[in-house]
């Protein structure tokens, strides 16, 4: 099956150190990064879609951490 994520960061240190972490485990990059602002924070949202194959079928027990 393949999962999906949306890693997310505060800053770019932070999302950099998630994004790093998730290669690091065996995830891709999918697509663009983007950058959202947010009005409430004043402050840019970093975001990245990762993807990762993994075996077995979907159902509600999966935990997206634990891959």
């Amino acid at each position: 099956m393949k999962l999906y994520r949306y890693l997310t960061g505060p800053d770019d240190v932070s999302f950099c150190k998630r994004v790093s972490a998730a290669l690091n485990r065996g995830w891709q990059l999918q697509g663009d990064p983007t950058l959202t602002f947010d009005p409430a924070k004043g402050r840019v949202i970093c975001g990245q879609a990762i993807v990762k194959e993994v075996e077995g079928e979907w159902n509600d027990e999966v935990v997206l951490s634990d891959h």
